[in-house]
């Protein structure tokens, strides 16, 4: 009698969980026949790329290879298919010891649900090469998605995956708001290491909680002020710029090119905003000395080239200082440097204010 009430109970939580879609049943279409939003330039040498062709063997070769990353770049669709699945390759199957495969070479589902973006499930990667099943045993209803792509590698393919039924069709709603994106420059952490997920990048969160396309150009370890970047940069029509590269550069950096990296893209956009972000302050800094100076010295010389920059007569540059950007409890970061979603959420939601109020 213990073991036939154990199978039944077997067999109605399985119903109760309803039922599943084979992978092999779906019915995939390739990505490219959606709409792709977060890219800033069109002229890249594939479509998931993240800097114009012509920066090719100009830029240097890290920061070229780097902007074959898809961080930022989201795909937007609607169907009322009840199961959606994704099978994707990527470029590098990059592996690190300190960020989830999630984050690096996975993919986000959002859905659209009452004017807000609701996180649905990850697109698990197996490897170089990933069938995976996102949701099933939806109600079938017509639902507004996007799908975010691998902060960092690149993809050679994706298709998404539906019900052979069901109907996949353009986006209609305009969300995340296109034209005149917010675009950030930056380093691993703009770029978003090291988020769980794809959604969790503090640009894709910020993009989320303002309804605006943003356009991610974090290089990880290479937020170098590469002066070609600023001329790229310079050609996009955003409504605000944020640079937030000083965990990448050195004090001599610094005064080698900040202040030319700011003219470059001000000289194409008189009256955007530009918003300079200090480092971050690391929690090891209160352990190690040398990171502590090192934090302080950066983040005064770009104090200094703020006041300069704004006594040559910009009215449009502004200042975000670091002192709270990531909460004070010391627990925002995986290695004393990268952030945790707990970190991004909180930078995110600490920027969204001032962004907010130089986009207005």
């Amino acid at each position: 009698m213990k073991n036939l009430m154990v199978f039944v109970m077997l067999i109605l939580s399985v119903t109760c969980m309803g039922t599943t879609t084979s992978l092999e049943d779906m019915k995939y279409l390739n990505a490219d026949a959606f709409q792709l939003i977060g890219k800033g330039f069109e002229d890249t040498p594939t479509r998931y790329s993240r800097l114009p062709a012509s920066l090719e063997g100009v830029t240097r070769p890290p920061v070229w290879s780097l902007s074959q990353n898809c961080s930022g770049l989201a795909i937007r669709f609607k169907t009322n298919s009840t199961a959606i699945a994704a099978r994707w390759e990527v470029t590098g199957d990059v592996f690190m010891n300190h960020f989830t495969m999630t984050g690096i070479k996975g993919m986000d589902l959002y859905c659209l649900k009452d004017g807000q973006w609701q996180f649905v499930n990850s697109a698990r990667p197996t490897g170089k090469e990933t069938t995976a099943m996102i949701i099933q045993n939806m109600a079938g209803e017509m639902n507004e998605y996007m799908l975010y792509l691998p902060l960092y590698d690149g993809l050679k393919k994706l298709e998404i995956g539906v019900e052979p039924t069901a109907l996949i069709e353009q986006a209609q709603v305009d969300s995340p708001r296109k034209g005149k994106p917010v675009v950030f420059y930056g380093t691993s952490i703009t770029q978003g290491g090291c988020a769980s997920r794809a959604g969790m990048s503090y640009p894709n969160i910020l993009s989320r909680i303002m309804d605006k396309e943003i356009i991610n150009l974090g290089f990880s370890g290479n937020g170098q002020l590469d002066l070609e970047v600023a001329e790229a940069m310079a050609t996009i029509d955003a409504s605000c710029f944020v640079i937030d590269c000083l965990p990448n550069v050195s004090v001599a950096q610094m005064n080698e090119k900040y202040a030319r990296f700011i003219e470059i893209v001000r000289e194409k956009n008189p009256e955007t905003p530009i918003l300079l972000v200090e480092t971050i302050l690391f929690p090891h800094r209160h352990f190690d000395q040398s990171v502590f100076t090192l934090l302080q010295d950066k983040n005064e010389t770009l104090t200094r080239i703020y006041k300069e920059q704004k006594a040559k007569g910009d009215r449009k540059i502004y200042y975000q200082k670091a002192d709270d950007l990531i909460g004070d409890d010391q627990e925002a970061t995986v290695d004393g440097v990268h952030l945790t979603d707990l970190g991004f959420k909180r930078m995110a939601e600490n920027l969204y204010p001032v962004i907010r109020k130089l986009i207005k």
